[in-house]
């Protein structure tokens, strides 16, 4: 079962702006290197290998003297209006070194097999479900954080696949190296994931694996794995930065990346780690083993059997993870010409620059140069009512700048080969179908369906932000229509919400939360009230109900708390969860929503209270205030982490430590605590959690939270004052 087979119009056109002009279906991996792309493909028998040609390129807006180059003139007015194809990658690397050197306009794409896969039409995976890719999962455990002293062994690696395989390799670290590579060429899978593999497992097995001259050769051609450079990972609107790696004809997936990514809209998880992703995700493991990181090395000594159980299971969770987080991405990459260890890192607009580049490539026309970037507005939002509201719902134009798109006909300029919206077009329409079907589907087709029309949503929702951003086809003009128009359609909601007795509590962009009239008291009611405010709205414009609420708590512009009718509550933005506060932080905001929501103002008070007379008197334990800290190579060269290197003295790279801050402004060792702690600092900290609630107290807040002053601190901290 593969996206190909479902029912469109114009199959052909549609199917080739989408997915390439090439129908090959279980690829698994390519890798295009000199003059030849070796082609893996997984069958029924497992692996095969084919090879084709590989001519690398670029485009140019004229013709350049350079050796080697054979150049065609593409069609259209566009800026880059030449094609130039070399016999193989040495020459486009010399070609591409030159034109660098003179200065010379042009574009290239950064690796192989982009190069392969635009030209060619292939893609990976198509007429493949996530489950017949061969995943394995690597873990390992380590006696210390800092690869590079000799006494921090790699003792255990836990490893596990996709297809019922679990083991556990211990003994001499030696031996635990080569027979990893043993079982990675016996096992032979396409993809190998880890948590946090490309910041620490990897980097950890390769230094380990060198210190003993073994070499780590898991490639499909028995290479070794190649340490990329430092590559942009985009995650949500931001972007970070890590080293990746790369095995040959091989995918390498890290699930720390692919939970950021997953959560960059919901912003609900509280920690990225894998124990606590797992768990919030409901894919944590049954009896599930827990151990300080710190503490892992002594539990070995005393109880072996708890770290291996332990160890498996990180594998094992991984895996789980990885097959909720990931299929999206896996689903992507049968549409989009690159690799999927690539789909998995690349930001959004790239996917769509990738599309728009394969198909007026293969139609042999040229391509704009990317517009300068320019100012325009985003999408409106607005806070009406603060405090405590019961009986709220929410309503939200579906896809509302896709749709604006669609119905608008806002498209690039440049687009002349009308590419943009017929894809969009058809990315919605596909939708519609896999979301259909998975409703109908069986358990394993569910999967499938709904996978694939996750992978749909991603791409569509990324039309409007290429708009914008600094890519070949884009059109800031275009973006800013967009967001304008969709200004207009929120606040026409908006109004006819408060038109039909209805009261407004928050807009954010495309959505309302609004109290209902009193009327208006079951769900059905809601739908149907929803429909009836939606028919003021353009057509091909949805209103549709996104969710009821016993209550909301809303404090400013997407901060807000959310009770469903189980008693659920639902945290947004970093004024009630962050996952840099102190605990005394966390645990003060968390007692003071649910006081808010049972309308006790005053008990809030008393907690505020409480905890600044246990922060004066220093009744609050250390692990209340201390934080945890990563100690990585810029801890002891980056001068703004000068406290922290002081006091994490002797630590490891890789390691964690628990420091608090001293009366003299320095970092301490939490095991060291020794009743100095900054009581000013603490201070000032708790009436900033406080003042994060603000909002909720209207003019008794001052009242309520007396902001620490000269005296208070004074005496908090046991010194003489004269006020």
């Amino acid at each position: 079962m593969s996206p190909e087979h479902l029912d469109t119009e114009n199959q052909i056109d549609s199917q080739t702006l989408l997915f390439g002009c090439d129908n090959t279906e279980c690829i698994v991996s390519v890798e295009p290197t000199d003059d030849r792309a070796v082609i893996y493909i997984r069958d029924s028998s497992g692996i095969r290998v084919e090879e084709d040609k590989f001519i690398p390129w670029l485009i140019s807006p004229e013709k350049y003297d350079i050796s080697g180059a054979s150049w065609t003139e593409l069609e259209g007015d566009h800026y880059y209006r030449f094609l130039a194809e070399f016999p193989n990658w040495n020459a486009f690397m010399a070609a591409r070194f030159s034109l660098k050197d003179q200065h010379l306009s042009h574009h290239a794409q950064p690796t192989p097999v982009r190069h392969y896969l635009i030209r060619s039409g292939k893609t990976m995976f198509k007429g493949m479900s996530f489950s017949d890719v061969h995943r394995m999962q690597i873990d390992i455990e380590t006696l210390g954080f800092s690869p590079e002293s000799s006494e921090n062994e790699i003792f255990l690696i836990s490893a596990a696949d996709n297809r019922g395989f679990k083991t556990l390799i211990e003994g001499d670290e030696k031996e635990i190296l080569q027979s990893l590579v043993n079982l990675i060429r016996e096992l032979d899978p396409d993809v190998i994931e880890g948590h946090n593999i490309f910041s620490f497992d990897l980097p950890y097995i390769a230094k380990r694996a060198e210190m003993h001259g073994i070499k780590l050769a898991i490639g499909r051609d028995g290479s070794e794995i190649i340490r990329g450079k430092n590559q942009s990972v985009a995650i949500g609107g931001t972007s970070r930065t890590t080293t990746t790696f790369h095995v040959y004809g091989r995918h390498l997936i890290d699930t720390l990346i692919g939970v950021q990514r997953y959560d960059a809209a919901k912003g609900s998880l509280a920690s990225y780690g894998l124990k606590e992703a797992a768990k919030m995700l409901g894919v944590s493991e049954e009896d599930r083993v827990l151990i300080n990181h710190n503490e892992i090395a002594n539990t070995w000594r005393t109880d072996p059997d708890k770290v291996r159980t332990y160890a498996l299971q990180d594998a094992v969770e991984t895996r789980s993870l990885s097959e909720l987080i990931s299929q999206s991405e896996f689903y992507l990459t049968q549409m989009i010409p690159d690799s999927y260890e690539n789909v998995a890192v690349s930001g959004n607009g790239e996917k769509i620059n990738l599309l728009m580049f394969r198909e007026y490539l293969r139609r042999g026309h040229s391509i704009p140069q990317a517009q300068q970037n320019a100012e325009f507005p985003g999408g409106y939002t607005e806070v009406r009512i603060t405090g405590l509201v019961e009986r709220v719902v929410k309503c939200d134009v579906e896809s509302l700048y896709p749709s604006l798109m669609l119905t608008y006909r806002i498209k690039p300029e440049s687009d002349t080969l009308n590419v943009f919206l017929p894809m969009l077009e058809e990315l919605t329409k596909r939708r519609i179908e896999a979301k259909s079907k998975a409703k109908s589907s069986t358990d394993a087709e569910r999967e499938y369906w709904d996978g694939l029309q996750s992978s749909f949503k991603i791409l569509i929702n990324s039309f409007y932000g290429y708009l914008g951003a600094p890519l070949n086809f884009n059109d800031p003009a275009a973006a800013e229509k967009v967001t304008t128009t969709g200004q207009a359609i929120v606040k026409k909601i908006a109004e006819e919400l408060e038109r039909t007795e209805s009261k407004v509590i928050e807009i954010d962009t495309d959505g309302v939360y609004f109290q209902p009239p009193p009327n208006i008291t079951t769900e059905e009611d809601e739908i149907k009230y929803i429909t009836q405010v939606g028919s003021v709205l353009p057509k091909g414009i949805r209103l549709a109900h996104d969710g009821r609420y016993k209550a909301m708590l809303s404090l400013k512009i997407k901060n807000y708390v959310l009770v469903t009718y189980d008693g659920e509550k639902i945290f947004k933005g970093s004024a009630v969860r962050s996952r840099a506060d102190e605990m005394f932080g966390r645990e003060f905001i968390s007692k003071a929503v649910d006081y808010l929501i049972q309308g006790e103002k005053d008990k809030v008070a008393e907690l505020y209270a409480q905890m600044r007379s246990d922060i004066e008197k220093k009744r609050m334990p250390v692990e209340m205030f201390a934080r945890r800290e990563r100690i990585t190579e810029k801890t002891f060269t980056s001068e703004a982490k000068a406290k922290l290197a002081e006091a994490a003295k002797g630590a490891q790279v890789g390691e964690f430590v628990t420091v608090y801050r001293k009366e003299d402004g320095s970092l301490e060792l939490a095991e060291n605590y020794n009743g100095d702690e900054d009581t000013k600092h603490l201070l000032d900290k708790l009436y900033k959690f406080a003042c994060r609630l603000k909002e909720a107290f209207d003019s008794d807040f001052d009242r309520l939270f007396p902001k620490p002053s000269p005296k208070t601190e004074a005496e908090a901290a046991g010194q003489q004052t004269l006020f």
